[in-house]
């Protein structure tokens, strides 16, 4: 089952949010299929936003660690149809632009969940299923992808 990870679950992986935030995102990353993995460019781009803002570490160290991430999972580009049918989202759901593009793009590489801690969970648009991966109530389909 192909999914997409959402920009919290990259910077929780980095630490920035705590060591047991952190010790939990690498246990569910480390679960999940190379192959089947994306993430958005999008979501790249606000990763070194909050690694050089929050983290706060220097530009250099920030697009090394956003570098690492792109090598390691297939990424979804910012198309030209992915742009239009986020603003459909934006517009029909009220979604900020920046999400709507990673939820937009998550639909185009037909993914069918996108882990995300900051979207609405259980969310369903075009195909893809918003999933907390925190949750205390975790997903039927994201138990069978970490194998639980």
């Amino acid at each position: 089952m192909r999914l997409a990870l959402d920009t919290n679950i990259l910077v929780y992986a980095e630490g920035v949010n705590g060591e047991a935030r952190q010790q939990a995102t690498l246990e569910i990353i480390s679960k999940l299929s190379r192959a089947s993995t994306f993430i958005p460019v999008q979501v790249l781009g606000e990763l070194f936003r909050v690694l050089t803002c929050k983290a706060p570490l220097s530009p250099k160290a920030a697009q090394t660690r956003v570098a690492s991430w792109h090598v390691s999972f297939p990424l979804i580009e910012t198309s030209t149809s992915v742009f239009l049918s986020a603003i459909d989202l934006a517009v029909q759901h009220k979604f900020r632009i920046w999400d709507a593009i990673i939820l937009a793009g998550a639909a185009e590489a037909d993914c069918r969940l996108l882990l995300s801690e900051d979207l609405q969970n259980e969310f369903s648009w075009r195909g893809v299923t918003v999933v907390n991966p925190f949750s205390e109530n975790r997903s039927e389909l994201l138990a069978r992808v970490l194998n639980l």
